[in-house]
């Protein structure tokens, strides 16, 4: 999600909610502790220089259980940041304590935010020589030819 649609979707909402890959619930009282930009400037394994950009929120939580962000407040925490940082129309990353700091793409299920799970991956598969990936097939799928054998058929 671009963070357009997500300024477009907390106008229209009474309290923002988000929910982890698990389908648990963040807790109701968290923070927006971070709104930012991270441009990652990198060079993948098959020597391609590529950059990426991302507006990140990072969600906290203590022990305040009194504190709920609501939308309008979050709408001027955006706000001020794309104002005083520059902040373009870039995919969300949101960043939430796990194991250790978890990174999480960004949906909406039409009433809560959804935090997606995001996966590591070669960007230069060409060029590392990693083979592509088979298509699985069942073979009561495969298509049987007019001269072919058929079981029961009698031709074997």
């Amino acid at each position: 999600m671009k963070l357009n649609e997500f300024k477009e979707i907390i106008k229209t909402t009474e309290h923002l909610s988000f929910v982890l890959p698990s389908g648990e619930s963040v807790p109701a009282h968290y923070h927006v502790t971070e709104v930012g930009s991270i441009t990652k400037n990198f060079i993948d394994c098959g020597g391609t220089i590529r950059e990426e950009k991302v507006v990140n929120f990072q969600l906290w939580h203590a022990d305040d259980d009194d504190h709920k962000l609501a939308p309008e407040k979050m709408l001027a925490i955006i706000e001020l940041s794309e104002t005083k940082l520059g902040i373009g129309n870039h995919e969300i990353e949101v960043e939430y304590q796990s194991d250790t700091i978890g990174k999480y793409s960004l949906s909406y299920n039409g009433k809560s935010f959804v935090l997606g799970t995001k996966m590591t991956d070669c960007l230069a598969s060409d060029k590392c020589g990693i083979p592509e990936e088979k298509k699985k097939m069942n073979l009561s799928d495969l298509v049987v030819q007019n001269n072919s054998c058929t079981p029961g058929g009698g031709c074997c």
